[in-house]
């Protein structure tokens, strides 16, 4: 009996499956992941070539998270000690379901929501009370209210992806203070949407809000999120939950150019807003879609029982979207991220000449 459970348990991990990456796709236009390629790359060479600069990563990086994490407080204005940081926002979701939830208790979420998120509920055995959208991929804040009180965590990405659905802040400031456990804001999308709730870390202990510099600042290769929240909750996650050097030396030091420069990522985000419209305007011309309002850097649309055949036809012309399929009512989901003026032109062209 003891030589197979090490066996077992490889068979229960391989049954889960794991978060689903896209495939990769040499040499296309890339609308399949939410990246940001807005930000101009001479952005990219500049902050990497400073990081070289002041790197030496024969040592450990011994006060860099701190340095890096007083250039944030500066950035999104919450003082130091109530600021974590992370491998990406994946890592410090996962260190917090790992350590806060269990089999007993319940999250409280949407239906669909972050993937990841769902994907490592499943591993750990966390029950999901998970609300469905509207047919036009919109929430009822009421549902949540009326189960807030079966749940433990909420959880909520804010705006959603992959629907770009974002509560009024006024419903979700609501929910937030009605709810009694833990509550669990991601921001990764934060900045394309209408508004941040993390100065409500301020006055809810039980709040933690995530974000990243993957998409707005365009670093997803450099990995590196943060959250924010109580400054006993930070103290427990930096101290005892993160591993000692959660950070490379080169992310540290790019994640703290990038922030001086904070002035280039607002300009990018006015220019995906700006794409974001076009895009929606022009995909809701077509008889063929439903598309759906965003407030993230993608938009989502329905193309109903052609959605396969779109996508097929936009993989040969070499543009690549993300397939979903179904969602609620809708079974022929796609999502198209905002990428630059050309690429996303090359987009809407190509589904112009395939409807015409």
């Amino acid at each position: 009996m003891k030589k197979n459970w090490f066996e077992e348990k490889i068979t229960k991990f391989n049954s889960i499956g794991g978060y689903q990456k896209p495939e990769l796709i040499q040499d296309s236009v890339k609308l399949d992941s939410n990246e940001n390629y807005v930000i101009p790359k001479q952005f990219q060479n500049d902050i990497l070539s400073s990081a070289r600069k002041n790197s030496d990563v024969r040592a450990y990086p011994l006060g860099g998270v701190e340095r890096l994490i007083d250039t944030l407080s500066k950035f999104i204005k919450i003082p130091s000690s109530m600021i974590g940081v992370g491998n990406g926002s994946d890592q410090i979701l996962d260190l917090i379901l790992s350590n806060f939830a269990s089999k007993e208790t319940k999250v409280l979420t949407s239906n669909p929501t972050f993937g990841f998120f769902e994907e490592r509920c499943k591993l750990y055995g966390i029950p999901l009370i998970a609300i469905p959208f509207s047919d036009d991929m919109k929430l009822d804040i009421t549902d949540f209210l009326k189960q807030s009180k079966n749940a433990d965590i909420l959880y909520l990405d804010s705006p959603n992806n992959p629907t770009g659905f974002q509560f009024s802040k006024n419903q979700l400031q609501k929910l937030i203070k009605s709810f009694n456990g833990l509550v669990i804001i991601d921001e990764a999308y934060g900045e394309f949407g209408e508004y941040t709730i993390s100065d409500m870390v301020k006055t809810q202990s039980n709040l933690i809000v995530v974000q990243t510099l993957s998409k707005s600042f365009g670093l997803a290769g450099i990995r590196l999120g943060y959250f924010i929240a109580s400054k006993k909750f930070t103290e427990a996650f930096m101290n005892v939950l993160q591993y000692p050097y959660p950070l490379s030396t080169i992310t540290i030091e790019s994640g703290i150019e990038a922030l001086k420069k904070s002035n280039i990522m607002k300009d990018t985000i006015d220019n995906i807003k700006t794409e974001r419209k076009r895009i929606i305007e022009t995909l809701q011309k077509y008889d063929t879609f439903q598309v759906f309002d965003s407030k993230a850097n993608f938009v989502l649309f329905d193309a109903h029982g052609s959605y396969k055949r779109v996508y097929s036809a936009l993989s040969e012309q070499g543009i690549s979207i993300r397939k979903l399929g179904k969602i609620g009512n809708h079974d022929g989901c796609l999502r198209v991220t905002i990428g630059t003026k050309e690429m996303n032109s090359k987009f809407l062209l190509a589904i112009r000449d395939l409807l015409r």
